[in-house]
């Protein structure tokens, strides 16, 4: 069966719109003829539509990006259906009617025919690794050989939506000072290629002399107002050579190194990865996944180069018999409160509680962190923009006072 995209009408006239499964376009129409719905248009999921009445079938619904919320919202719904002793199939089909997001109820639905097939549930979402993570396949996997499929899936859905809450509350807090940026941006761009230049007009009209100032001033409001593109093009230059560089092995071990040796922020993205680190690691080992293989998927999600050559040579140590926080003690990149916790964890038989412990931790210092940051940008960005405004003014100014007093003279 295919997955079809609808517009209709109903008895009363009232559009309606969906997605249903039918063997073709033409069951389709039946099928929703006797539900009273008359088809005006109907896409065959993800690829070319079929047919406006009359027309070729040419039209595509948008698609947006499936986002962690949508994907958690799923899992949880998911794991519902599995607890209440729902066989996966038709859990799989109930959920293809109850999800919202387009895009995503289309891959619900090719990864219901899959297992319809015979593949495991693991298997039919590893077909779609843009949407569906290694660590969220590797987790399903465990869970479909343990049989506890609706236990993972629980804590996969709670793993997705905490550190979908932590991005969002990150975005959030830095969207104020980005606004005011481009808001910033903008303003000054105004003022020096469109005031500045008719005020300084008057200055060279006059032919007096004029200020160090002032003098800054209209050059730089001169090369903002004709030879712009030379700096658009420097700007995009330099980015393109740094996007290249960065790209190397080479390159991406220094900015990665650069990254946590940063004053302040280099602090901040190490309490995110050691956050991402610990979570992850906690959330795969109760799950059931064996520990080499959740090194191996943690290793991939920490985002820097430097903690991933830590975390392989630590799950080298661990074939090898060693524990997994003396290797990482020894690196000197994981904070001792990190190995501490593993290492309490490890004698105690406790490791997941402790790497929760730790990643809830690091979640609220990487919170509090952010709006401590948030709260320093503002009045930061307002002295600057104070500046550049008074640098302007006295520099239009200083001439005028200085052509008053010589009249007065």
């Amino acid at each position: 069966m295919a997955l079809y995209e609808f517009q209709g009408l109903s008895e009363k006239g009232k559009p309606i719109k969906g997605m249903r499964e039918a063997d073709s376009h033409k069951a389709l129409r039946s099928t929703l003829r006797k539900e009273g719905v008359f088809l005006t248009n109907v896409a065959l999921s993800g690829g070319a539509a079929k047919g406006k009445t009359g027309e070729a079938e040419g039209k595509q619904f948008f698609n947006r990006r499936v986002g962690s919320g949508d994907i958690a919202i799923m899992t949880r719904q998911l794991a519902t259906l599995i607890g209440a002793g729902i066989p996966l199939v038709e859990g799989l089909t109930a959920l293809v009617d109850q999800i919202e997001h387009p895009r995503l109820r289309r891959i619900i639905s090719q990864v219901k025919q899959r297992v319809n097939e015979g593949a495991s549930l693991a298997d039919a979402l590893n077909d779609h690794q843009k949407v569906f993570s290694n660590l969220y396949v590797n987790m399903i996997r465990a869970g479909e050989s343990s049989g506890a499929l609706d236990i993972v899936l629980t804590r996969l859905a709670d793993f997705t939506e905490s550190q979908a809450k932590l991005r969002n509350k990150v975005i959030g807090a830095l969207a104020y000072p980005a606004v005011m940026v481009v808001v910033s941006a903008i303003i000054v761009g105004i003022l020096f290629t469109v005031v500045i230049p008719k005020v300084t007009q008057i200055f060279k009209d006059m032919n007096v002399v004029l200020p160090i100032y002032t003098r800054i001033l209209i050059a730089v409001a001169n090369f903002a107002r004709h030879d712009w593109y030379l700096a658009l093009g420097m700007v995009v230059a330099t980015v393109l050579g740094l996007r290249a560089y960065l790209r190397t092995p080479a390159g991406r071990i220094k900015a990665d190194s650069l990254q946590l040796r940063l004053p302040i922020f280099g602090h901040l993205s190490r309490l995110v990865a050691m956050s991402r680190f610990s979570r992850t690691l906690s959330t795969l080992l109760s799950s059931g996944v064996p520990l080499l293989t959740a090194m191996d998927i943690v290793r991939n999600i920490v985002g820097n180069v430097i903690l991933q050559g830590v975390i392989e040579k630590a799950r080298d140590s661990i074939r090898e018999g060693e524990t997994i926080s003396g290797p990482l003690k020894r690196s000197g990149e994981f904070p001792p409160m990190v190995c501490h916790m593993i290492a309490v964890g490890e004698r105690s038989g406790q490791i997941e509680e402790m790497l929760k412990k730790v990643a809830d931790t690091y979640d609220t210092q990487v919170e509090s962190r952010v709006g401590a940051l948030t709260s320093l940008l503002e009045p930061v960005m307002i002295v600057l923009m104070g500046g550049t405004v008074a640098f302007i003014v006295i520099s239009i100014l200083l001439p005028i006072l200085q052509m008053n007093t010589f009249a007065q003279g």
